[in-house]
């Protein structure tokens, strides 16, 4: 306590302290080599503390763009169904159907589509509880997609146009030549408009419809009349074949079906022979 008073009380120029100043000068290098020795490992705690709280930040900042993303799709997915069903609607609100055809049409959602290129048929959210009966035609703001072939009672399966044993009675709408458009068989979505006679007019880019009543043999058409199929995208005739070659090119795209109509019909359905 003395010599904290007497260092107080005399002047800069005093003994006390000269002391503190030589021995400041004296540990100088001490705190220098202090400073130097403890420099790296200030530097790695700083780095360390700064590396995790990066991954910290990285992995806050991977969950939010996971999570925007999500959203994102989300929405994405949203206004494609929405836009589906507005043309869906639009082209439900246009539709005229032949006397025996009910007047209102079931939408459904498409449930599984199909697994393979031999299992061409889909299962929609539409079954008897809305009306829906085996035969049904199945159709979009596109054109025909094909038949209801089994009903549950909230599920009905869908056998597809691309089928190859599917067909249905039809006509060149600017011509009136009649056939069947059947698959091709192949593995493409190519449509054959067939037992068109030769003496019949084919022109390619002609559109061709479901027939209606008009039919092909004894069994009279599951389809309403005026349900557009595809084009005409090759006609042309052999020597020894008694029908014309007409390819189609259908204008439902049978892989991307999400919402579809079924088309309910009021007839009663056919006595098989």
């Amino acid at each position: 306590m003395a010599m904290i008073t007497v260092y107080f009380r005399e002047s800069p120029s005093g003994g006390l302290h000269g002391f503190q100043s030589a021995g400041a000068s004296a540990m100088r290098p001490f705190e220098i080599g202090a400073q130097h020795i403890a420099r790296p490992f200030r530097d790695a705690y700083y780095w360390t503390a700064d590396l995790f709280h990066a991954r910290a930040e990285n992995k806050k900042l991977r969950k939010d763009v996971s999570y925007w993303q999500q959203e994102a799709i989300k929405r994405a997915v949203a206004e494609q169904e929405n836009a589906q069903l507005s043309r869906i609607l639009k082209y439900k609100r246009t539709l005229t159907y032949p006397v025996d055809f009910s007047k209102t049409a079931v939408t459904a959602s498409v449930i599984s589509n199909p697994a393979s290129e031999f299992d061409q048929s889909i299962v929609i959210s539409a079954g008897r509880s809305s009306g829906v009966r085996v035969h049904d035609a199945v159709v979009t703001d596109r054109g025909l997609v094909g038949q209801v072939v089994k009903v549950f009672h909230d599920e009905s399966r869908v056998t597809l146009l691309t089928d190859k044993e599917s067909s249905v009675t039809a006509k060149d709408l600017q011509t009136g030549a009649i056939g069947v458009v059947r698959h091709s068989e192949g593995p493409e979505d190519l449509l054959f408009l067939d037992r068109v006679f030769k003496n019949k007019v084919v022109n390619k880019n002609d559109l061709v419809i479901t027939a209606g009543r008009q039919q092909q043999g004894e069994l009279p058409s599951f389809y309403p009349r005026g349900i557009r199929i595809g084009y005409v995208t090759k006609a042309g005739q052999t020597d020894v074949a008694s029908f014309w070659d007409v390819q189609v090119q259908p204008f439902v795209d049978f892989t991307s079906l999400d919402v579809v109509l079924v088309l309910a019909s009021s007839k009663p359905l056919p006595q098989m022979p």
